[in-house]
């Protein structure tokens, strides 16, 4: 702590000298003696200089002279790269705005490195003949140093073009490809061969005009072995599946209570819970309960409703080898065949998860609603509990579609009552119904896939969001109003540009509506398209015009909640961001610094985003797989599938029961020749008539699955 104090005082003494309004850049050397540094602070004033440049509240020039950013457009962030070569700017400086990077300005950056930028001269926008801006043009910039590597090590398939060697990294947003060495150079055992799934080390890379250069250093296998698929994805990500021996040591000296014998009470202000019905439901498959539920009728038609979570911070401290690691992975992530917790497994599954018919440690929101579920008042409060009953959202599902019969239908039947109108309050208050439907894909234990479920999204999970979310929301408003250092939820509105690009959309597809700057209108938008053969697609459309939900230490309001205060409480197993917000809950006071939780919050929302990816790109694989397979069968399986899009080269098609796309060319079409009718956006027959249009739905089979290309 004493370190950590004398950089940041120390930081702050730069800054308020670079600041000076007759500044002249100066170098390491000089800034120390013009700052009169004690030896202390010399010792640490490389280190200094180096954490505020990560920072972006410094830059580098001339070599080793330092100003601030803004003297000479410069801003340090990472870099997002598409498939296009194209990449965008998030700063590091919250206050400064994003950049667009053309491809010919990225320099040798990678997706996700750490880069300084220099922005380039604002454009003058182009006018309308009446002299009215037609689009405020996107700032831009141009990478001019590489701060730091996001990785060392990529993952592709190894190619030879003539007598060189190449690897094809599997991410198609890494543009270039790595030249390596001969594979009977490489220190892999065994040696990998032509079309291997390999690890490449970056070593070098000096000039865009020329492709970087690596080491092969692992073979992981032949693309269609089992598990190689997982596991490359696990290497891409750079996901850890081991702890290190520190942090479990520290499990390991955590007390074990056996049986039902009580839980060791942490301090005497816990409140004693075990008496009250408390559930918990999750998912089949689920292993760790982080939240549990009660809710009992007062009088006056009121309701008691208590959201009781893992007390995560009781077992996790701040600083330990534990949190470190918990802190460094960010987040748990749930690939389709395995998870990578956050946590050990012996906290995950075991001493923090809220398994029936054990005490457990919680913390709890505890709250008052009145007849129409309006907050009348709350407390937060560490707690005990003793969770009745584990029930799966099958199980809870069929239990609310029949008559109540024993008590713990009786329970949930209130709970639904209540988690009903709650859901009405937030749908009333201006909240979009963004709810995806989801596949999950049924693996063999060879892990191939066998089946793809579609997963619906009822009345039993709503009834545990729904008091989720008012957590959420009581927590949020408590860390508001008493100041205390913690990270938020944040969704930003949608930029008026992403909308109005929707509503075109939504045009072409003959929906007409209002101005989308207004949530009212957009609410009318979705609830136009619910029902239409192709809502699904309409509405990713208008999810790809969002802004993605981020960490910030502020509170920003989540313009998809409909929500000015918002966080995440209710997960602290899987998220480290809710831990913080146990902890600041728990101090009472700010423990953390603004520029701290500004660096944890920009950190988190990266492995979060690193874990979408992961567990995405698992699924799609698997998905992928399953339709490949497909092509061995005699006869094909046909799967119903709805016409998307009709163009005069063919069809496209979803398929609605796994969530998977594709085209039927036009040749494939048996049975007459069809031709494209541009005025009905059809095809039709030439001989029959037969007509395809746009939510037709017809049967298909698969022909061909190109996965490399996916």
């Amino acid at each position: 702590m004493k370190t950590a104090s004398t950089e940041h005082r120390l930081a702050q003494k730069i800054l308020k000298y670079l600041s000076r309004p007759k500044y002249t850049p100066l170098n390491r050397k000089q800034l120390i003696k013009v700052l009169k540094c004690s030896p202390i602070e010399k010792t640490r004033f490389k280190k200094t200089l180096e954490t505020l440049e990560e920072a972006g509240k410094i830059v580098r020039i001339r070599k080793d002279h330092w100003i601030l950013p803004n003297e000479a457009e410069l801003i340090t962030g990472v870099i997002l790269f598409n498939p296009s070569g194209h990449a965008t700017l998030i700063p590091n400086d919250e206050n400064s705005e994003r950049l667009h990077i053309a491809a010919e300005d990225t320099g040798i950056a990678l997706h996700q490195d750490l880069v300084v930028v220099r922005r380039n001269p604002a454009s003058t926008p182009k006018r309308s003949r009446r002299n009215q801006p037609v689009r405020d043009l996107k700032p831009t910039g141009r990478v001019i140093r590489i701060l730091k590597r996001r990785r060392e090590n990529y993952i592709g398939t190894l190619q030879r073009s003539g007598r060189f060697f190449h690897i094809i990294p599997d991410d198609p947003r890494y543009i270039q490809n790595f030249y390596v060495a001969a594979p009977s150079e490489s220190n892999c055992v065994p040696k990998p061969q032509i079309g291997d799934k390999v690890v490449v080390k970056l070593t070098r890379w000096e000039s865009k005009h020329v492709n970087p250069e690596g080491e092969i250093v692992e073979r992981l296998g032949r693309p269609g072995d089992p598990g190689v698929d997982i596991l490359s994805i696990i290497r891409k990500h750079n996901l850890s599946t081991s702890f290190p021996g520190e942090a479990l040591a520290e499990v390991g000296k955590f007390p074990r209570p056996e049986g039902n014998a009580p839980m060791p009470r942490a301090d005497k202000k816990r409140l004693d819970l075990r008496n009250e019905f408390i559930i918990t439901i999750d998912p089949k498959t689920a292993r760790d309960f982080d939240d549990a539920i009660h809710v009992t009728p007062l009088p006056n038609q009121r309701w008691e409703v208590g959201v009781h979570i893992a007390d995560v911070s009781h077992y996790v401290k701040d600083g330990s080898a534990l949190d470190r690691e918990a802190r460094k992975r960010g987040n748990s992530v749930y690939l389709v065949n395995q998870v990578i917790p956050m946590l050990p497994e012996e906290l995950s599954n075991g001493l923090c998860s809220l398994n029936p018919h054990v005490d457990r440690l919680t913390f709890s929101v505890i709250a008052t609603l009145d007849k129409k579920a309006r907050i009348i008042s709350y407390k937060i409060t560490t707690s005990i509990i003793h969770s009745k009953h584990r029930l799966t959202y099958e199980q809870a599902s069929e239990r609310l579609k029949q008559k109540p019969k024993k008590d713990l239908d009786h329970f949930l039947h209130r709970a639904w009552g209540v988690a009903s109108r709650l859901r009405k309050r937030r749908f009333d208050a201006g909240a979009l119904d963004l709810e995806m439907p989801e596949v999950k894909v049924i693996l063999n234990k060879r892990g191939e896939p066998v089946s793809i479920e579609r997963q619906e999204h009822d009345e039993s999970h709503q009834l545990i969001e729904e008091f989720m979310l008012m957590a959420n929301e009581v927590v949020a408003a408590e860390l508001r109003k008493k100041h205390l250092g913690a990270v938020f939820r944040v969704h930003e509105a949608p930029d008026s540009e992403k909308l109005q690009e929707y509503r075109e959309t939504l045009a072409i597809s003959g929906v007409k509506v209002g101005d989308l700057t207004n949530t009212q209108e957009v609410r009318k938008a979705l609830t136009k398209i619910r029902t239409r053969p192709d809502a699904h697609a309409l509405k990713v459309g208008f999810l790809r015009s969002l802004k993605k939900a981020e960490y910030r230490p502020k509170p920003l309001g989540h313009y998809g909640l409909a929500k000015a205060d918002y966080t995440h409480f209710t997960s602290p197993i899987r998220r480290y961001a809710d831990l913080i917000v146990h902890r600041a809950l728990k101090s009472k006071k700010r423990i953390k610094s603004p520029d701290q939780l500004f660096k944890i919050a920009q950190h988190i929302s990266e492995t979060e985003r690193i874990a979408s990816d992961a567990e995405f790109e698992s699924v799609k694989l698997k998905k992928l797989e399953y339709f490949a397979r497909q092509l061995d069968k005699n006869p094909p399986d046909q799967f119903p599938a709805l016409i998307m899009e009709v163009t005069n080269f063919g069809l496209f098609v979803e398929l609605p029961d796994s969530l998977m796309s594709g085209l039927i060319h036009i040749s494939t079409l048996e049975g007459d020749f069809y031709y494209f009718e541009e005025m009905n956006q059809c095809l039709r027959g030439k001989r029959t008539g037969t007509l395809y249009h746009v939510g037709d739905t017809i049967n298909v089979v698969v022909d061909r699955v190109d996965i490399h290309k996916q």
